[in-house]
Order: structure tokens, then C-alpha cells, then sequence
């Protein structure tokens, strides 16, 4: 199978979220016909990509039809949010089918923030198992497909969500990412997928509980305005007192910017057309004035991603003890795949080499913090090849051939999750199959106004295709 869309003319036509928030409130459309809307394209696309891990369909319409304020900016608009997230009313799988964990109680911080810029939640999405692939290829569920091309991966570990934006369900959606988890899905569905400032978002309780917080939530969306306006408004909801604020972020940036382009990550170069793509896009940048530099290699130490792995493995093995105490009685070890085993056992076998890796990814911070006294933005690929056809890495393999596949393939998105700093993949590129290729744009910690900025100047230079065509 080929291109899965939802686009028509129906009340969400070809509208972002924010074009969809403005038309309700300025009353040509209405709430119902928009969930409407949103709901008979999630049933229709939803059979070929696979992306839904449960739908609240009923408690949209619910919602939807409310006498209330319509104050919150994006009051109205139909989302999804991510399955590995407390929702209130809707059990929380995780990518799992190892358990039945009885319905959250009540929402967690991240999701009463998102839902309070008054987004309207359809449901959940599905994800790669305790999101720790960069793929959801479930043996059991069935694999979350890329609706460019079905034969292809969603990326992850965001899948569902990637998939049913770009699919055109809804406009925008939850994801978190963790080593690259919004990142990756955007690179391969044409989205555009911020990974914010480590804090800049709340996290639920137990995932500050760890040694070094790699994890962050965010969205994926079509335009750069959606992104921008909706850290715009979730910072009018709480802001971290500690980083500077984002602000209002519309339009390109007056400054030029020096920009080093990086085509190596700590291990290795990325494929040949890969890096033939992040060159069409520096030479972009040079042409709208920015100062360009090609650096052979960022300034990190050797055994990074060794280290990341082995930081991984280690959180593998909090979320296996953390899924059985959800699951309860229900919870069968035997159903977790064999990525999930196997990083369980490498933390296990490797625990006395994790206080050293802990420390020397600490560490990372200050080598990037010094690179940025020189460079604005630093330009790589989001990922180091071409999107995989599903089964490249399928979690029922050899799960040291899924480990080792997923950082040859995933190499660069994984630094600003260990250092802390905002990263955006932009949809600037296309393979010679014709699958998007995400360029990603990172920068110090606390500017996420200028990656903002620096997107709306592509995007506006460089339009990208957001309609799924053929």
C-alpha cells in the first residue's frame, strides 16, 4: 500500500490547529462539526496505519458540546495524546499488551497542561513499547505504518501520534521524547517535532525521579505556528521559573546566525543521500544570509552512545518494574518483546558500569555549552539514513541487533536529550523514494524562540508539503 490521508472537504479541510482555533472562534465552523470531522477521518485511516490505542470518542463529543468559555486558544481542537501518559478515565498501556491496568483516576501534570490550552482529546495513541524503540512494530497489535508509504515505518517511539497528524485525523498531538521520540516521527511523517529545554514542560512525578532526565513532552504538528503556539500557550498555563521564556514566537528572526553543520554524530557519518540533503539545506541557510561552518564532529567524548545506551537500558529496567506495579496481578513478563528484555538484561549484566556512564553523560553539557560560545545552531539530520522498511527493526529480533540497529539509525537525536537542550526536526527533505526526511535545528539551553524563528524563516523559504498526495 501506498499514501493513507484523510484530507477532503470537510470542516478541517486542509487547516493547522490554528487555523481551525481561529475558525471557531470566529464562528464559522463549530465545535461538534469539527470532532466530527476529526473522528470519521481517524476511522478512516486509522485500518491502514494502525496508529489508535484507544478512542473517547463519546467523551469528545462530551466535552465538545459544553457551555463554557472559549477562552483557551485552542478551544475546540480535536488532538490525540500519547498512551504513555495518565489520562483521566482511560487506562494507560504504555505500547504494552503485557496487562490490563485499571483507568487512571485522574490526569497527570503533563496531560492537565496540554488539555488546558483547550485542545479536546479523541483518545490515545499508540507507541513502541515503553517507548524505548524508535519503531512500534508490535507482534500481537500489528505495527503503526507511515501513511507516506505503509510499507514504512511511523518512527517512534511517537508513532501513533506521527502518524495520525500527518494521516490528517487531527492537526496536533502529544508526543515525549526520550532519546529522540518526537524527533524521529517527524523525520519520517513530514511533521515538524520540537524537543524543548529539559523542564520546560511538566513531567509526571516518577520520570524526575531518575538520574539524568532525559525525558521531555511536546507535540507534533504540520506548521511551524502550530508548534509556536502551542509552547505560547502552555507557557501561559506555568512556565519554569529557571529558563527564559519562549514568548510569542510568529515570524522569522531578524538576526543572521552562525551555524555549524554536522553530518558525523560520535560514531559514524550518515548515509550518503542523508548527508547530501543536510548540505541542500545548509546551502539554504547560506543563502538567507546565515554564516555557515562544516564541523567534522562535535566535541564529544568517545563511548557516548555506548553510554546512552547503556543510561537506556537502565531506565528499561525502571519501566518493566513500573509496569507490573500498574498492571497489577494482570502483568505477564513473557508478553514484553525482546528490545524490552534485552535492554532489561544489559543493565542488569552492566550495573557496575553505570555510575561511571552516569557520570561522563553529565559531563556532555559543558563540551556542548562551550560549542555554543561559537555557534547560534548547529544543523544535523534528525536520523542518519532513510526511513526503514518495517521489520528492520522489529523488536521480536535478536534484541542486540535491535539495539544495535536502532543507534546506528537513531545517532543524532539522543545528544539533546542527554545534555538537556532544545532540538526541532523540520520536513525540509525527501528521499529518492519519496519519504520525508527531517533536517534538525539545535540550540543552547532556553532558545527555543530562536529555533522558532529559524523555522518560520525554512518554512517560509523553503515550503514543505503537508498534504499526502498520489
Amino acid at each position: 500500500m501506498r499514501h493513507v490521508h484523510a484530507f477532503g472537504g470537510d470542516a478541517l479541510g486542509e487547516l493547522d490547529a490554528v487555523a481551525v482555533a481561529d475558525a471557531i472562534k470566529s464562528g464559522r465552523l463549530n465545535r461538534a462539526e469539527v470532532l466530527e470531522a476529526a473522528i470519521a477521518r481517524t476511522e478512516a485511516v486509522n485500518p491502514a496505519v494502525n496508529g489508535l490505542a484507544c478512542q473517547a470518542f463519546d467523551r469528545a463529543r462530551a466535552k465538545a458540546s459544553e457551555r463554557g468559555s472559549d477562552s483557551e486558544f485552542f478551544a475546540g481542537v480535536p488532538t490525540f495524546v500519547k498512551d504513555c501518559i495518565a489520562v483521566a478515565g482511560l487506562p494507560t498501556m504504555s505500547g504494552s499488551d503485557a496487562g490490563a491496568p485499571p483507568p487512571a483516576a485522574t490526569d497527570s501534570d503533563c496531560a492537565r497542561q496540554y488539555l488546558a490550552t483547550g485542545l479536546i482529546s479523541l483518545g490515545k495513541t499508540r507507541l513502541a513499547e515503553l517507548g524505548l524503540g524508535a519503531s512500534a512494530e508490535h507482534p500481537r497489535l500489528g505495527p503503526v505504518r507511515n501513511p507516506w508509504n505503509t510499507d514504512y515505518t511511523a518512527g517512534g517511539s511517537s508513532s501513533g501520534s506521527g502518524a495520525l497528524v500527518a494521516a490528517g485525523a487531527v492537526p496536533i498531538a502529544h508526543g515525549n521524547d526520550g532519546g529522540g521520540s518526537v524527533r524521529v516521527p517527524a523525520s519520517c511523517n513530514g511533521l515538524v517535532g520540537m524537543k524543548p529545554s529539559r523542564g520546560r514542560l511538566p513531567l509526571d512525578d516518577k520520570a524526575g525521579l531518575v538520574p539524568l532526565r532525559v525525558l521531555v513532552n511536546g507535540v507534533l504538528t504540520r506548521s511551524v505556528r502550530d508548534t509556536a503556539a502551542f509552547y505560547r500557550e502552555a507557557e501561559r498555563i506555568w512556565r519554569h521559573p529557571e529558563l527564559p521564556p519562549i514568548g510569542d514566537v510568529r515570524h522569522p528572526g531578524k538576526d543572521r546566525l552562525r551555524i555549524a553543520v554536522v553530518t558525523r554524530s560520535d560514531k559514524r557519518e550518515c548515509s550518503p543521500e542523508v548527508r547530501e540533503l543536510t548540505l541542500k539545506s545548509a546551502e539554504l541557510l547560506e543563502e538567507l544570509g546565515h554564516h555557515i561552518d562544516f564541523v567534522e564532529k562535535l566535541p564529544l567524548p568517545s563511548g557516548l552512545t555506548d553510554d546512552f545506551v547503556l543510561y537506556w537500558a537502565l531506565l528499561a529496567r525502571w519501566q518493566v518494574k513500573s509496569v507490573a506495579r500498574a498492571f497489577g496481578d494482570t502483568f505477564d513478563r513473557g508478553r514484553l518483546n525482546n528490545l524490552t528484555l534485552g535492554l532489561d538484561r544489559h543493565a542488569s549484566r552492566n550495573k557496575h558500569r553505570l555510575p561511571l556512564a552516569i557520570m561522563r553523560l553529565r559531563d556532555v553539557r559543558r563540551r556542548t555549552a562551550r560549542f555554543f560560545g561559537t555557534y547560534d545552531v548547529v544543523l544535523t539530520p534528525t536520523v542518519a539514513d532513510e526511513t526503514p522498511r518495517l521489520g528492520h527493526l522489529d523488536p521480536t529480533a535478536d534484541s542486540q541487533q535491535i539495539i544495535d540497529r536502532g543507534a546506528i539509525w537513531n545517532a543524532f537525536a539522543p545528544l539533546q536529550n542527554i545534555t538537556g537542550e532544545p532540538a526541532i526536526s523540520l520536513p525540509l527533505a525527501e528521499s529518492a523514494n519519496g519519504l520525508p526526511v527531517g533536517m534538525m535545528l539545535c540550540a543552547d539551553v532556553g532558545r527555543e524562540a530562536r529555533l522558532l524563528e529559524l523555522a518560520f524563516e525554512l518554512e517560509e523559504a523553503r515550503p514543505w508539503t503537508r498534504i499526502i498526495t498520489g
